[in-house]
């Protein structure tokens, strides 16, 4: 698996769901979407997208995105993340 693909596959994936208002991402939660991606090289990923809080309830959320070669990765695939605040803005950024 080409890490630097995957790693900016799920980065852009994510870049989606930034742009989703606080609601739509509460919303989400209980929910994850996943689905396969395609690299530039050719090479197929499954990813997860699942939306949590990230310390109590009604206060920030965390999202994070997986990837995997649906392989052995799998076991142990690469993710990244963003936390937003009830007021839109993103923690720790």
């Amino acid at each position: 698996m080409d890490k630097n693909e995957a790693l900016g596959l799920i980065e852009q994936k994510l870049q989606e769901y930034r742009a989703y208002p606080y609601s739509k991402l509460e919303a989400m939660m209980g929910s994850p979407e996943t689905g396969e991606l395609e690299g530039p090289s050719g090479a197929r990923y499954q990813f997860e997208i699942e939306a949590f809080w990230d310390s109590r309830a009604h206060a920030n959320i965390r999202v994070i995105g997986s990837i995997d070669d649906m392989g052995w990765r799998a076991f142990s695939p690469l993710s990244s993340d963003f936390i937003m605040a009830p007021d839109g803005s993103f923690v720790g950024e």
